[in-house]
């Protein structure tokens, strides 16, 4: 403790001196409010929409049950609904969250992609992004730190007590480390009280039961966010040493925020999105389409593919007529075609992922330059509103699609005749109790370890980021002058 006695000195003296400045107050409490309402607004949308995913994916259940005895085609095609509910840290990490759907409509023969976003309910201003509790300690925070911190060391240059500081036996060390400890001592006067707020209302979203993995989430939250922010104070401290005016100081800050927080990450996305460019979704599911229609129409009783399946089933069964047939032969050319249809659209989707994977690296990659980057998507793996969570979302709901068809076209094959029925003939029927073999749909979040190997890239540019700094320091002790 001694051996930092005179940098908390240091710090203390910090803290003094910046509530004497009034704006301080002001500032402060804007931030304080604005934390405070952001995590309420998430609260609130949190349970709004799980409250709504939660209705319909029940009454999407109870129609399904509730058809009465149904040829099981018509069933695949009347089809079912998958809807993803959020995580509780969703409520502090909005994330792409407002702008991808959480609910897709499933039925045989095709693939659907996720709907209902809030964004396409909303006016173009959630463009410009929802005040969320992570935008707020990930954007606002630092501009507070560069407000506090530009004029640390530089005004002390200015007034000449810099000389007279180190002249007493400071080394730069000590005043650059107690000046990091004053900044970061203000900075936890918000960053605490929003943490508490923060845990409380994640508590209460789980009714006080919390798991392993939920809870392991919150921490990595919690700890990468207070490093990330010290990161800032850092750089805040350095900048003012190095400058020779608190007005250079604070204008250098400024432009390095701008850069961070909004110039960076836009181009970032933008030259990602141009140097990988990813085809729309008119060619997306037309190219898919066209290859369906190559391998064969499973609609088309005169298609090559098909005919070739019907020609070989009547010589191994030994029959002249698919009506003879010991089981429901539409059932079986449906069930092959699934299979086809699947299978391509899995090609295509794998190829569309790896585009989207090359923009997601390129994003990553430039993390190393920007913390503001890694921070942003380890934030987002950790609440599960990544662009990874949206795929893997999707993935679980195309698996649960495929399943549903194959078992209705399954329970053709099983019971359906192959005669057709007469004008005065009862429709070709199963009992409606065989509609509960298809189980309701269930999302499953990614988990912590599977969230860890996602944003592995990022996690250790923040590290790399921590080192950097500490060495800058290290130079910049045994190279700044007091003049």
């Amino acid at each position: 403790m001694k051996l930092l006695q005179t940098e908390i000195l240091i710090a203390q003296h910090f803290k003094k001196s910046v509530f004497k400045n009034s704006a301080v107050y002001i500032i402060t409490l804007f931030i304080g409010v604005l934390l405070l309402f952001a995590a309420f607004s998430g609260w609130d949308n949190y349970k709004n929409q799980n409250e709504t995913s939660e209705k319909y994916q029940h009454e999407s259940r109870e129609d399904w049950l509730k058809n009465p005895d149904k040829n099981p085609h018509r069933m695949a095609h009347y089809g079912n609904f998958a809807f993803r509910k959020s995580t509780s840290l969703s409520v502090f990490e909005f994330g792409m969250e407002p702008f991808f759907g959480n609910a897709i409509f499933l039925e045989a023969h095709k693939q659907n992609t996720a709907n209902f976003s809030e964004a396409g309910f909303s006016n173009s201003l959630l463009r410009f992004g929802e005040i969320s509790t992570a935008m707020v300690l990930q954007i606002l925070l630092p501009l507070l730190i560069f407000f506090l911190g530009f004029n640390a060391i530089a005004y002390e240059r200015e007034n000449g007590t810099l000389k007279l500081l180190l002249s007493q036996g400071i080394s730069w060390k000590q005043l650059l480390w107690g000046k990091v400890l004053g900044i970061a001592s203000v900075i936890l006067m918000l960053f605490i009280p929003t943490i508490i707020v923060l845990l409380f209302i994640w508590l209460m979203l789980q009714n006080f039961t919390i798991s392993a993995d939920e809870t392991f989430k919150m921490i990595l939250f919690i700890v990468f966010h207070f490093i990330y922010l010290m990161f800032f104070c850092v750089i805040a401290v350095l900048v003012s040493a190095s400058s020779k005016t608190s007005k250079k100081a604070l204008v250098s800050l400024i432009g390095i925020w701008l850069i961070l927080t909004i110039i960076l990450p836009r181009t970032t996305q933008a030259l990602g999105a141009y140097l990988y460019e990813a085809p729309s979704k008119v060619k997306f599911g037309s190219d898919i389409e066209k290859d369906i229609l190559k391998q064969g129409d499973s609609h088309n009783p005169n298609d090559v593919h098909y005919k070739a399946i019907k020609d070989s089933l009547l010589r191994v069964y030994k029959v002249d007529s698919v009506q003879k047939l010991p089981f429901n032969y539409s059932g079986f050319i449906m069930t092959e075609g699934e299979k086809i249809s699947s299978k391509i659209y899995n090609q295509h989707l794998e190829e569309l992922l790896k585009v989207y994977a090359k923009q997601n690296s390129f994003s990553k990659a430039v993390s190393f330059l920007n913390p503001y980057i890694a921070m942003k998507n380890v934030s987002m793996g950790l609440s599960n509103t990544d662009y990874d969570s949206y795929i893997d979302f999707q993935k679980q709901a195309e698996i649960y699609r495929y399943n549903m068809a194959q078992k209705m076209n399954a329970l053709q094959v099983k019971y359906i005749s192959n005669k057709k029925p007469g004008p005065n003939d009862k429709p070709l029927t199963i009992g409606k109790e065989h509609w509960a073999d298809v189980e309701e749909f269930h999302y499953e979040p990614k988990g912590i370890t599977e969230v860890l190997k996602t944003e592995i890239l990022s996690i250790i540019s923040i590290v790399l980021w921590i080192i950097i700094l500490f060495l800058l320091i290290r130079f910049a002790s045994k190279n700044l002058k007091a003049v």
